[in-house]
């Protein structure tokens, strides 16, 4: 019996749409006339995806050498000293007005008030568009459920924004990302790889699901497990680089579901698939290449964000296709809201 599409889904088929919308925005001029080397650090910070997506960022800045903390906003809430006169505070919530960046933002008075403040958002009448001295909309329309196209949104708009902040053209990726159009629209329709290893996972009970990322593809592995217990409400974990061998390694065997991602280069991920293997757990990667001959759900071009992208279209369908396994309404909340506002 096929199924009506829940309103998740229907978010997920919008993906492209809210895309163009992006893309046909044009960033703030003032992004492009800030000195980073006049701030004393550079502060990253959002809650949930919204923190995730600046995972890349905080990498790239660093490798320039730029003083740069990551640091979600319930936490920046109990380290306020991180912040100072002469901060650039990059704020990133979907809503512009989760709990803990409304907090935060209340408190950026005095010594705590930074010398600027992006705030990132898709509301444009949020509290955080209103603290901002430089508003960046996402222009992802709005979203029913569990974040799908605010995502990938809030990954590209993370993207533009730094490559203005470093006076670097931003043409090159814009011309990637309208020709990812048609990949994408692909990856999107195209359910039944990850439907055959959902059928699979769960011949045997209810699978374990760890997604461990490298690099860049933390941000997918995070995030990938916070839709999954979103979406489908299962246990899924996720876990940047060497993290999984530290303890988790032992909830690992028959019965787990590990999605790898990465560029296909990395040895950590290559001994970790085959160690995984052998122990009878499934191993699946996310990424232009398989680690260790597991299977692979491919990425689509060669820039390092459309791998994001393709990555968490796939795990886009693992949300859906667990969910209906489980009897349940792909993307539905039972207990929370689409706004977590409650410290």
């Amino acid at each position: 019996m096929p199924f009506s599409p829940s309103p998740y889904e229907l978010d997920i088929n919008d993906q492209i749409v809210a895309l163009d919308a992006q893309l046909s925005y044009s960033l703030p001029a003032q992004l492009s006339a800030l000195d980073l080397g006049s701030y004393d650090r550079i502060v990253l910070t959002g809650m949930g995806s919204s923190d995730y997506t600046a995972l890349p960022i905080e990498r790239d800045l660093l490798a320039r050498g730029y003083p740069v903390w990551r640091i979600d906003a319930g936490r920046l809430l109990d380290f306020p000293q991180l912040i100072t006169s002469s901060t650039l505070l990059w704020v990133t919530s979907q809503s512009g007005m989760s709990g803990e960046v409304v907090s935060l933002l209340a408190q950026l008075t005095g010594q705590r008030q930074p010398k600027t403040l992006i705030g990132v958002t898709n509301d444009e009448e949020s509290t955080l568009a209103r603290a901002a001295d430089i508003l960046v909309a996402l222009k992802s329309g709005s979203e029913a459920t569990v974040s799908s196209k605010s995502y990938i949104n809030t990954l590209v708009v993370q993207y533009r924004i730094a490559l203005a902040l470093l006076g670097e053209d931003e043409a090159p990726l814009l011309a990637a990302l309208r020709t990812f159009r048609e990949p994408m629209a692909h990856l999107i329709a195209n359910q039944a790889a990850v439907q055959q290893l959902v059928d699979q996972a769960f011949d045997n009970g209810e699978p374990r699901l760890a997604l461990v990322g490298i690099g860049a593809d933390g941000a997918t592995a995070m995030t990938g497990a916070l839709i999954l217990k979103e979406a489908c409400k299962v246990m899924a974990e996720g876990y940047l680089s060497g993290e999984f061998r530290h303890g988790p390694l032992e909830t690992s065997g028959p019965g787990m579901l590990a999605l790898l991602m990465g560029d296909g280069s990395d040895g950590t991920l290559q001994v970790l698939a085959k160690d995984l293997r052998a122990n009878g757990t499934t191993v699946v990667t996310l990424g232009p290449q398989a680690y260790a001959d597991s299977q692979l759900l491919a990425s689509e071009g060669q820039h390092e964000l459309l791998r994001l992208i393709s990555g968490i279209l796939h795990i886009q369908h693992f949300t859906v296709s667990i969910a209906r396994a489980r009897g349940l309404v792909p993307g539905q909340f039972l207990y929370g809201k689409k706004i977590t506002v409650t410290l």
